[in-house]
């Protein structure tokens, strides 16, 4: 009855604000180690940065992700009332008009895009490939978000797209390694297909697992942790290429890297695991410290030459 009478009692505008989900908008931190990495490949890019076109990229990057995640409460109202948290999100709950989430969404994609062109065009044309990701993830009849692994797979491509974002702020044209961006894609890819096995541990029962996500319809805990293994490796070998090519010293961050990545697979196996929402991991005080050393010390590796790495590393010929 409380939190009835609080609803009632709330301004009619909090819940559009409360659908464009600003709270996540830490999640586009993600976008950083693309300036960072372009910044240490490239030092002549310090002086060609301008901080205001820094700031209005990421605003351009949390409003395109604020329109995309409208999106996802429009389209995902329906599966929300099978889920026992998120049941109670505005638009599940009738506190939203959906006409005008509608025009919410596209306005968040106009104003994100038109920010976006003030950067420079390869960052426009990133950012509009982040929205229409969002649209091929959420909108029938492709709408990825139903089909297994698929839905992994396109959703964690925000991970390599807002690196792009990142590297484009410097205002370098050309594109950021391969192995690079593979391996950042994968990286979401543990990530997402961890959220998935909290979500599927949490949802026992197997009817309302598979009304509230379809691609349950075919997950198991066995094939979701298959898949975990399958997107870390994928996620360290493509890393450890673009260390051996680019920047050796940053095999020295492989342990805390491993550590941040055995945490949070960890953190799966608790009941209404942090996993399941990201933007309040920082409740986590062990994964953020391991999280902030591991961030720290690959700054300062891609800064700063460690001459003994490679004299260690050095390729062996065979004697004849």
């Amino acid at each position: 009855m409380a939190t009835a009478t609080a609803r009632k009692a709330e301004p009619a505008w909090l819940p559009y604000v409360q659908i464009a989900r600003i709270s996540h908008w830490v999640k586009n931190v993600f976008v950083l180690p693309g300036t960072v990495v372009a910044l240490s490949l490239e030092p002549n890019l310090w002086n060609r940065l301008n901080l205001l076109i820094v700031l209005l990229g990421l605003l351009a990057v949390c409003l395109i992700a604020s329109s995309n995640y409208v999106l996802n409460e429009i389209l995902d109202a329906a599966s929300d009332q099978h889920h026992p948290v998120k049941a109670l999100r505005p638009i599940p709950s009738g506190r939203v008009h959906v006409p005008l989430a509608y025009m919410e969404w596209i306005g968040l994609m106009v104003a994100g895009l038109w920010l976006s062109w003030q950067v420079s065009l390869p960052f426009t044309a990133t950012m509009l490939a982040l929205w229409v990701m969002g649209c091929v993830y959420n909108i029938p009849p492709l709408r990825t978000k139903d089909v297994p692994y698929l839905d992994v797979l396109s959703e964690s491509i925000n991970n390599p797209l807002r690196m792009l974002a990142g590297w484009y702020l410097t205002g370098v044209t050309a594109i950021p390694p391969t192995s690079l961006l593979i391996s950042y894609w994968m990286v979401g890819c543990y990530f997402m297909a961890i959220k998935r096995y909290a979500e599927s541990r949490d949802l026992d029962d197997a009817t309302r697992r598979t009304n509230y996500r379809k691609s349950f319809g075919h997950y198991t805990e066995q094939r979701l942790l298959v898949s975990i293994m399958f997107y870390a490796a994928h996620a360290m070998l493509f890393f450890g290429a673009f260390i051996v090519r680019y920047r050796l010293e940053l095999i020295l961050s492989f342990p805390l890297v491993a550590l941040v990545m055995a945490q949070y697979l960890a953190l799966a196996f608790k009941h209404d695991s942090a996993v399941q929402r990201p933007e309040g991991l920082y409740r986590e005080p062990a994964l953020m410290l391991s999280v902030a050393c591991c961030t720290a010390l690959m700054i300062l590796l891609l800064f700063f030459d460690v001459p003994v790495l490679h004299r260690i590393f050095v390729p062996t010929v065979p004697v004849q």
